[in-house]
């Protein structure tokens, strides 16, 4: 039996005191959480609390991404023509904006090569929303991937067994340990995943405020920060967006709603501040693509894919390639429907303006509806939802809609009739405004 190049311990007390971990260190971690050989789980968890402690240096979580990426496979798209391009969102109340993006950018002349994951807590998941549509499959083997990518110029589907195996063992791990809110961890868990899916450059969409991971937005710069750097360190291009999620992005929060107001933006009635995230964070891609040599010529470029229709067939075409029901672009009773609709309006001392639609209490109000899930296990309720919700700086009277509920429950309806009403608060003059993107990193 051959002695191990490292002893875990070693690496434990060199990073609990402060130290910088080697690159050989590191890989040696992400080799032997991969393996469950030469790092117990144990030990891995003391690991993860001290980095939650002592922080990593930027070529500390450079080395760490690159080591997780290289812990499975790392997908080859060179032999696809055209630029690879993603888009990652941070997750917030109501971010739909990947079942946009990805037709709109096809549409463009992008490849888009998206894994996405599962919503968790407050937040929703882009595969849930997928998975909706009926026979929509998100499980595909990476040639299906590859295939669908070069036929469609899009595919958005989940994580596969063999890409980052070691982010799979590391996240359940700080999931129990309280080691997720760490920005080097949260970092590498990302970008070696999206590093692995073989794009060419990347675009971040980093979400701050009440219904975002990140509260502060002085640490979503530094998240955002950190991303850029280790896209750099790979030699890929990143761009980070801030974008603020104080209100739901918006008129749907669930799954059904989402997916039926995504389809509405493909035929150009989409709301105005979903569209300007999602014209923002696709023109980014254009760019950095290759395929528009500006914000402005992007925009002309998208502008004309969802007048002509053309971003409304990419997904089209990506719904009939993963197995969907593409018939619900055009009769959205094909989708899963509640039972019931609950109309919920502004009480009888309500006037003047909305001035706050607390996202984190909206997403709750989905939790207590059935439609999130408080365990990665916990099956959701993919037709309940939140539709028509009234937005900040908008008027009111007594009896205006503050949203419609979709329920499947009379008490699931109730408690969420409850948190929506705490969410939405009003004020006798017409609110200031904050902008919506904030920020550009490169």
């Amino acid at each position: 039996m051959s002695t191990p190049a490292f002893f875990p311990q070693d690496i434990i007390i060199k990073k609990r005191d402060g130290g910088a971990l080697s690159k050989d260190e590191i890989e040696f971690f992400a080799r032997g959480v991969s393996d469950g050989k030469s790092f117990a789980d144990y030990q891995a968890t003391a690991l993860l609390m001290a980095i939650f402690w002592r922080g990593m240096t930027p070529q500390e979580t450079a080395w760490l991404t690159d080591a997780m990426m290289r812990s499975g496979d790392v997908i080859d798209l060179r032999d696809i023509p055209g630029a690879k391009v993603d888009k990652h969102s941070t997750g917030g109340v109501g971010d739909k904006v990947s079942l946009i993006l990805a037709p709109l950018a096809a549409a463009c002349g992008l490849k888009v090569p998206m894994m996405s994951g599962r919503g968790l807590g407050h937040t929703g998941g882009t595969l849930d929303k997928l998975e909706a549509i009926p026979g929509f499959k998100v499980q595909l083997t990476v040639p299906e991937f590859r295939a669908i990518l070069q036929k469609v110029g899009a595919a958005m589907i989940g994580q596969t067994p063999q890409i980052v195996p070691a982010d799979r063992k590391l996240y359940s791990l700080r999931d129990v340990t309280g080691t997720v809110e760490c920005i080097p961890l949260i970092c590498a868990s990302i970008m070696s995943k999206k590093l692995a899916e073989g794009i060419d450059s990347l675009v971040l969409d980093v979400k701050f405020g009440k219904g975002a991971f990140m509260k502060k937005k002085e640490d979503a710069l530094a998240l955002a920060r950190a991303m850029v750097d280790v896209g750099k360190a790979a030699g890929k291009p990143v761009w980070a967006q801030l974008t603020a999620m104080n209100q739901p992005l918006g008129r749907a929060a669930g799954h059904t709603t989402e997916v039926i107001e995504s389809i509405e933006c493909l035929k150009d009635r989409g709301p105005a501040d979903l569209m300007e995230v999602t014209y923002a964070l696709t023109g980014h891609m254009l760019v950095l693509g290759g395929v528009a040599k500006d914000m402005a010529e992007a925009l002309v470029k998208m502008k004309a894919a969802i007048a002509h229709g053309s971003a409304l067939e990419k997904f089209r075409q990506m719904c009939i390639a993963q197995g969907g029901d593409a018939r619900v672009v055009d009769d959205y009773k094909i989708l899963p429907a509640a039972k019931k609709l609950l109309s919920v309006k502004a009480p009888a001392d309500a006037k003047g303006f909305v001035s706050e639609v607390d996202a984190l209490k909206c997403g709750h109000a989905i939790m207590a509806l059935g439609g999130g899930r408080a365990a990665v296990t916990d099956k959701v309720d993919h037709a309940v939802g939140i539709a028509d919700l009234i937005k900040i700086g908008e008027p009111v009277v007594p009896g205006t809609l503050l949203c419609t509920l979709h329920i499947n429950d009379d008490a699931k309806g109730a408690r969420a009739e409850a948190l929506i009403r705490e969410a939405v608060k009003f004020t006798p003059t017409a609110p200031t405004l904050e902008p919506l993107i904030q920020d550009l990193l490169k």
